[in-house]
């Protein structure tokens, strides 16, 4: 076992095996998550035995950058980043007025076959470890001395089919004598995995999660994305209704724009419908994320033109919804919402 996955409860019990106080299990979280070290030799307060005891139960391994991609549109870098298995994943570094956001991954790629994007076209490998997770921010924040401020776990991946692994990376990454990451700087995007939502709820994390929600109606939604074939909007708008009832937590609500699919103005009343229906009738706070699609070369899908965009964003903002129209950052090195893939495998 990779002893980065150890939350710092976990680590005070693992030290008492070896005859140790439970402070130095604390002190040994704090080397990993605090001061990120790679390796038990930079740890100049644990004792070389006690070192030497450890290393022959746990893996200190940490992941390593294979390549980094710089934006020359914005100040965006895309890393892809090599596993110990040798599968690769990517991460992207994002810099906003108030901080720097880290995108991460979630599995090595993705069975839930949306088709707009990259991420899902060669299918799921595995679910990602807790400390492989925690890697991408930790080796993001080395390469640019850098603190980050947020996390999204928008990446690669379906995180609530790996519900148990990102709930204890959430749990290490926010730990006050770790990282300290502030559990509302950290955001879990879904495509609607509705027992799992609920599953979520009881963490009672205020966390923000944010539903892949990408059309108005079931019809549209399966023609897009697979997994409306298993979950209707009424059952998935009810899970978000009760997240939100235990959480307190404002809901967001993503929507790719896809060029004569699901941006016309029709498309846009039926999406407020909707959400008068589900949402705002039940005095739930939530906000609307609309995306322009970032095209793939697997798909014919495209982009519409910000003409459409604007008239479908200005239809939901007249009728009081909060609305972004996310930027697209890091375009030309295909970092944006939707391109993120297994480049290189292997």
């Amino acid at each position: 076992m990779n002893i980065r996955n150890l939350t710092i409860d976990e680590m005070k019990e693992i030290v008492l095996y070896y005859d140790e106080k439970t402070y130095r299990g604390e002190q040994i979280f704090k080397w990993l998550n605090k001061q990120m070290v790679q390796f038990p030799s930079e740890m100049t307060n644990i004792s070389d035995s006690f070192k030497e005891k450890i290393l022959k139960d746990y893996d200190f391994y940490l992941p390593n950058i294979e390549k980094e991609y710089a934006s020359k549109i914005d100040e965006t870098k895309k890393y892809l980043i090599k596993l110990k298995d040798g599968y690769n994943i990517e991460s992207v570094l994002m810099k906003y007025k108030y901080g720097y956001t880290v995108c991460i991954s979630s599995e090595i790629g993705c069975n839930m076959g949306c088709k707009f994007c990259a991420s899902t076209k060669k299918g799921m490998i595995r679910n990602l470890e807790p400390y492989e997770m925690l890697a991408q921010i930790y080796l993001i924040e080395k390469q640019n001395n850098i603190k980050v401020s947020n996390i999204v776990v928008m990446g690669i991946g379906e995180p609530l089919l790996n519900i148990d692994n990102v709930i204890k990376f959430i749990k290490i990454i926010s730990d006050p004598s770790g990282h300290n990451i502030s559990l509302r700087n950290i955001t879990i995007s879904t495509c609607g995995i509705v027992n799992n939502i609920y599953q979520l709820a009881e963490y009672k994390l205020p966390i923000t999660l944010a539903l892949s929600l990408h059309a108005p109606n079931d019809e549209i939604r399966q023609k897009i994305m697979p997994i409306a074939k298993e979950y209707t909007l009424h059952t998935i708008m009810k899970a978000m209704a009760y997240y939100y009832k235990i959480n307190k937590r404002k809901i967001t609500f993503e929507y790719v724009l896809i060029d004569g699919i699901n941006c016309s103005k029709r498309d846009a009343y039926e999406l407020l419908n909707l959400l008068d229906v589900e949402i705002k009738s039940k005095n739930i706070e939530f906000n609307v994320n609309l995306i322009q699609m970032n095209e793939i070369k697997e798909c014919a899908f495209k982009k519409p033109s910000i003409e459409k965009v604007n008239t479908f964003k200005n239809i939901l903002e007249e009728a009081g919804i909060s609305v972004l129209l996310r930027r697209e950052l890091g375009k030309d090195i295909s970092g944006s919402c939707g391109q993120l893939r297994l480049s290189e495998s292997r």
